[in-house]
């Protein structure tokens, strides 16, 4: 028998039994659709977790503070004040391979405009800020050197802070505010990033030289120059390591530290951080396409049962056509070529159902939409190997089917 006729032949007998060939490829849609929704919202995941990580800045280091141990209690991370405005510029002139280094001083109050008032964070920065965290202006100029110097009673402000605190719109850029009771003029926008993968809001923040923070908003009791942490911007990812190890050596010397004595400070690579997020998705995903995949078996075992069932139906019918010449790889291909127009349809609707659902998923939950073509032609092909595998035993049953018996059967 052709192909094309044993194709047409098996898409009669399907349409015969409309409801019933619905019901039985019911497990391979959900299947494919799972699998489909599985992989896309994982990797549209990942995207979005290696795109956080990229938008903080390009090959990015965070220099934290130490802790400190009084009485046998450590006090974490942080808990001692070590890093200095000091040790940020030794790095930016020592280490070879440091691009751009800022302080970094932070604090969360409350600011008022004319209009209304808002609570965000505030960052004392450098100017080279905008370029370790790849952060461009939407209007407005950034600070500069001078700025620093002075001390200057400006800010650049996050497009979140401009809609609650000037809700009427408008050109932002020279308007006053007013933060702790010292007024600030903004000079400038940030462009807007969205949210982070944590669901933070990048762009609730408010950025203003180090210095003006430092001296007219925030006095530290542990010294004027006391920052909370070091941002770091490597020339190249290949430099990364080496420029960590050369950091680290830097900064023992300038906080004469010695062994035994620990580090009272911390290095993090940002690179770590995203992988070990990308693995940990990457991971998640494969165990949820791991579970959607058993749907696909379980669909698989739907159609060798209806099959089944099928064979038992059209025993006469199989009887009648082995009496009149046809022979048992004829039958054995009618049935096989069934199992598999019913696996195909269904992988196909699965498909079509997978992709609408990680479209929504992408659009609920905010991150790309990525519709993965290996996928989609993998659980088709998947879907076609388990209407062969499934399909198999009961087509070589009608093929070995007795024809006196057969036509004898009621």
């Amino acid at each position: 028998m052709k192909l094309e006729i044993a194709v047409a032949i098996a898409f009669r007998a399907l349409m015969r039994n409309r409801q019933r060939s619905l019901l039985t490829v019911l497990g391979i849609i959900i299947g494919v659709a799972a699998v489909i929704v599985t992989v896309a919202i994982g990797a549209g995941a990942r995207s979005s977790i290696e795109a956080t990580i990229s938008s903080l800045g390009s090959n990015l280091v965070i220099i934290l503070p130490g802790n400190t141990t009084t009485g046998g209690v450590n006090a974490g991370v942080g808990a001692a004040s070590t890093l200095t405005v000091d040790d940020g510029l030794a790095i930016a002139h020592e280490v070879r391979h440091a691009a751009a280094v800022t302080p970094l001083v932070t604090l969360r109050t409350q600011v008022i405009s004319q209009y209304s008032n808002w609570q965000t964070s505030v960052a004392g920065v450098s100017p080279a800020y905008a370029f370790i965290r790849s952060w461009p202006l939407q209007s407005g100029t950034f600070f500069n050197d001078t700025d620093v110097a002075t001390s200057a009673k400006i800010c650049v402000i996050g497009t979140t802070v401009e809609h609650e605190l000037f809700p009427n719109g408008g050109d932002v850029v020279g308007q006053m505010v007013t933060i702790d009771s010292v007024p600030f003029r903004i000079i400038g926008v940030l462009i807007s990033r969205g949210h982070s993968v944590m669901g933070t809001d990048q762009d609730d923040i408010i950025v203003m030289p180090y210095t003006s923070l430092m001296q007219r908003l925030f006095t530290s009791a542990n010294g004027p120059n006391v920052v909370g942490a070091l941002a770091v911007s490597i020339d190249a990812p290949q430099n990364v390591a080496r420029t960590i190890s050369d950091i680290s050596q830097l900064l023992r010397t300038r906080h004469r530290i010695v062994p035994p004595q620990t580090d009272d400070f911390q290095v993090r690579d940002l690179a770590d951080v995203a992988q070990a997020a990308s693995s940990a998705g990457l991971t998640l995903q494969i165990l949820l396409a791991s579970i959607a995949t058993v749907s696909l078996i379980v669909g698989g075992i739907g159609i060798m049962n209806i099959m089944l069932v099928s064979v038992t139906e059209r025993t006469r019918e199989i009887g009648l056509r082995m009496a009149v010449g046809a022979r048992g790889d004829s039958i054995l291909l009618q049935f096989l070529v069934e199992a598999v127009v019913l696996s195909l349809l269904g992988g196909a609707i699965g498909i079509v159902c997978g992709v609408g659902a990680s479209a929504i998923a992408a659009h609920i939950g905010h991150f790309p939409f990525t519709a993965s073509v290996p996928t989609i032609v993998l659980s088709l092909l998947f879907s076609a190997a388990i209407g062969v595998g499934f399909g198999f035993y009961p087509a070589r049953k009608a093929a070995h089917l007795n024809p006196i018996e057969a036509l004898h059967a009621e």
